[in-house]
């Protein structure tokens, strides 16, 4: 009688781990006397809709802030400048292959031109694009750190250290 197969040791069915690097921004406009920043939306592994900042891989040979910049210019239209650094977030997700901890390094940016368009999102990724209140507590993003990012961009723009 063979003996009852065993399932591999926990250790043996984990997935890999992978580090990704990614860069975007808070760009901000002023109307009206008023800060604004461009958000995009996207649909999550789920289906839902997310508002979100805009970010993405580094291409080549690119720094962290061009990449924030051409990111948010893909994402959302609009051409921008890096002002200062604002902070990371870095949280770790799940695909079919890999266990993936993410770090989004955040830059705040202004404005310099372009027209809000999801048009030239090469990855097709962003399905809304819109440009929202810069506030102390902006609620419109979907996830909290990415609330804390928009919290230090105001801040930032406050004369606050």
């Amino acid at each position: 009688m063979p003996l009852p197969s065993m399932p591999p040791p926990r250790s043996a069915r984990r997935l890999p781990a992978v580090e990704e690097v990614s860069a975007g921004g808070v760009i901000i406009r002023v109307e009206q006397g008023r800060a604004e920043l461009a958000i995009i939306a996207r649909h999550n592994r789920a289906g839902r809709v997310e508002w979100c900042l805009p970010k993405g891989h580094i291409e080549g040979t690119e720094t962290l802030e061009q990449t924030a910049v051409r990111e948010v210019a893909e994402e959302t239209g609009i051409e921008g400048r890096v002002l200062t650094r604002l902070g990371s977030i870095d949280y770790w997700f799940t695909t079919s292959s890999a266990r993936v901890h993410k770090v989004v390094h955040h830059y705040l940016l202004e404005a310099t031109g372009g027209e809000l368009t999801i048009e030239n999102d090469p990855d097709h990724e962003a399905i809304d694009v819109a440009w929202v209140p810069l506030c102390a507590h902006t609620s419109e993003l979907t996830f909290p750190n990415e609330r804390r990012i928009a919290q230090a961009a105001w801040q930032r723009l406050a004369g606050d250290p």
